[in-house]
């Protein structure tokens, strides 16, 4: 199959490309369940099939016969191809897909950059995959033509299944790897007719019966053991974690680093009165969750006990799979920075009415100050309401309702206090003031915000968004500021703690502000280059969401220890942000991480906004805020930190924030507010 567009040059598929094609479940945004080994000797048996269709190799029922070793200039098939002509003893096909099983997570990576290169799939944060918005037409006989790549590969599948025609070798093949995968019958209503056609034709090549034995083989006979590969998961004692110094500090991804130091990538800890969990933490375990954890992991289970908090089910929070997958890409347009560099200006105008009720003298809770400032503007751009006067109230609660019914660091008992049952009320009064304005009338003419699209989700699909879902998903964006308010005060703290990087940002935020507000296309990586590099390095140094909690739903092994069924499992994600190998001399502060030719942050080892599926869907839009709030900040008032002897203590639970001490003096003011 070729791609066909104006300008463009063609391009052939390749046999790995239809595989990961025909493999693909847009309704899920990932790929369709194949046991590893499966998969691998399917993957693995497509390049071996390309290189036979590309007549550098051949194959007959004893052996795989080096035809030609000339490169083809593909890198899914040259490393393959180098290492068969390499072997000095001729292999038989089956052979070398045992061998060479181990590359197929490569091949795959691969793959996947090329159909995104191609413009045949589109990638998604928090790898997730579909296809993208492309004109494919393709035909596979003259004049005829078909929709997108996955459409003609499945149109191929079809008539050589369904009809007596003697298929194409490349169709044979194709059929032959899916059916090692075993989920024709996922795409396909395959009757017994037709499953005695398709294994007529997986009969038909030598390398798709190869492919087959091999899986057959291995699960006749396993390459290891399960006893051999499973480890004990080492217990840390109580006492030696009270004991360690990052937890007098708080530092939660510091005290998992060292951790990690002595007892490895996976250990348990057994807190008191609370239930027993396994902690993941480091590289390897974060590139596993991140590409394999929506297999074998889910956040239903811990999430359930907080949802019925808000009168809900199946809140985003608490999706996996397709749900999951659906939720995020309807709301990725709200959550985007191109929604917020559109509202520029007013996210200004709103941030900087806040830091007007600041008064020269007065110092301020840094924590209080910062969920202030980042509401400002999140509330009236995301809801269209003020909510000013309620926001500390609403995280309050929702800091109250993690640490009982999520972390479970609190008794229940700890949300039922007169308290608490006066803040969950005004869950109910924030929804009333957003729907109150989101009538057709008043929004006519109203750029789209964050409830209209919610709203339009509902009215499309009432099941999928029920009206009982509805008061947390619109104070849910409100609730944000207490995250980004608290990494904040994180970056203010450090900014006026360190005054040659203040400095720096300041002469940015003049630069940017020097002819009033700038426009989207001025704030670029280069004009804010330190500001930006700043704030990664916050995040990094105080994660806010320093980890996350999942339950075991299918059993697994990683890194050698087994985790069973139904426990649940903590994912120390920014346990690396404190790990040498990957941040060396990690409790500097060094802004140069980020730049050439270090790039430290790239890889799994860099998580402040999470792995896999659950990543944050509004990184990119935060990144802007979080910029514009220290800019604006730099630019227009010059403050202190009070007591000015106060050393930084973290209160890790139920997100990281600095403790209460802190606080913010306000000296003076640099430039004056415009009216």
């Amino acid at each position: 199959m070729s791609r066909a567009g104006e300008g463009v040059k063609t391009e052939q598929l390749t046999l790995p490309d239809e595989l990961v094609l025909t493999l693909l479940n847009e309704e899920s945004g990932y790929f369709r369940q194949v046991p590893g080994w499966s998969l691998n000797c399917a993957v693995v048996g497509s390049v071996l099939a390309e290189l036979s269709l590309s007549a550098r190799i051949d194959t007959d029922m004893e052996s795989l016969i080096l035809l030609d070793k000339t490169p083809t200039g593909d890198p899914c098939l040259d490393p393959i191809l180098k290492t068969i002509a390499a072997e000095p003893v001729q292999r038989n096909a089956r052979y070398w897909i045992e061998r060479l099983a181990p590359r197929a997570e490569a091949i795959i990576d691969m793959t996947l950059d090329r159909l995104v290169n191609l413009n045949i799939l589109q990638h998604h944060d928090g790898d997730f995959w579909s296809l993208a918005q492309t004109a494919w037409r393709v035909g596979f006989h003259a004049g005829s033509e078909v929709g997108t790549a996955v459409e003609f590969v499945k149109t191929r599948i079809s008539k050589a299944i369904f009809s007596n025609e003697i298929p194409d070798p490349r169709d044979i093949i194709i059929i032959c790897l899916i059916d090692t995968c075993d989920v024709l019958r996922y795409i396909f209503e395959l009757d017994e007719e037709s499953e005695e056609r398709v294994e007529q034709v997986t009969k038909m090549d030598l390398i798709g019966r190869s492919i087959a034995d091999a899986v057959r083989q291995n699960i006749a006979k396993p390459l290891f053991p399960k006893s051999a590969l499973s480890k004990a998961i080492p217990v840390v004692p109580l006492r030696r974690m009270l004991r360690n110094e990052h937890v007098r500090s708080g530092n939660i991804p510091a005290l998992f680093a060292h951790l990690r130091e002595e007892y490895g990538p996976v250990f348990e800890i057994r807190p008191p009165f609370s239930e027993n969990m396994i902690v993941l933490v480091g590289p390897e375990t974060n590139h596993w969750v991140h590409r394999h954890g929506r297999t074998y992991l889910r956040s239903r289970d811990y999430m359930e006990d907080f949802e019925k908090l808000y009168g809900g089910v199946g809140l985003l929070p608490g999706l996996d799979g397709a749900d999951h997958f659906r939720y995020r890409k309807s709301l990725q347009p709200g959550y985007s920075r191109k929604r917020l560099e559109e509202q520029l200006g007013p996210a200004l105008s709103y941030t900087r009415e806040t830091m007007a009720t600041w008064e020269v003298g007065q110092k301020y809770p840094a924590v209080q100050l910062s969920r202030l400032l980042v509401n400002s503007a999140m509330s009236p751009l995301f809801v269209s309401v003020e909510s000013q006067d309620i926001i500390e109230d609403l995280c309050i609660y929702k800091s109250r309702a993690l640490q009982t019914h999520v972390s479970r660091t609190l008794p229940k008992f700890m949300l039922k206090t007169p308290g608490m049952r006066r803040r969950k009320k005004l869950i109910n009064k924030i929804t009333d003031r957003v729907l109150s304005v989101h009538t057709p009338a008043q929004r006519a003419g109203c750029p789209q915000d964050f409830a209209d699209d919610l709203l339009s989700m509902h009215a499309a699909d009432r099941q999928f968004l029920p009206e009982s879902n509805m008061s947390f998903a619109l104070s849910a964006a409100l609730l944000a500021s207490m995250y980004m308010g608290d990494q904040v005060s994180f970056i203010l703290y450090s900014m006026l703690a360190q005054p040659e990087f203040h400095q720096k940002i300041r002469a940015e935020a003049d630069a940017l502000f020097a002819n009033g507000d700038p426009d989207p296309d001025m704030i670029t990586a280069e004009s804010i280059d330190v500001t930006r590099r700043f704030i990664m390095e916050c995040m990094r140094l105080y994660p806010i969401v320093p980890m996350s909690i999942r339950n075991v739903m299918n059993a697994v092994t990683v890194e050698g220890y087994e985790l069973p069924l139904g426990s649940r499992i903590l994912i120390g994600t920014t346990a690396t942000h404190y790990m040498s190998d990957i941040f060396p001399d990690p409790f500097t502060f060094d802004i140069d991480r980020y730049s050439n030719p270090r790039k430290e942050h790239l890889g799994s080892g860099y998580a402040p906004y999470g792995l896999g599926t659950h990543t944050c869907l509004g990184s990119r839009w935060t990144e802007l805020h979080m910029a514009l709030n220290a800019l604006l900040v730099a630019h227009h008032f010059e403050l202190e930190i009070a007591p000015k002897n106060y050393e930084l203590k973290i209160n890790p639970f139920a997100s990281m924030s600095p403790n209460k001490k802190l606080k913010f003096a306000v000296a003076a003011t640099r430039h004056e507010l415009p009216v």
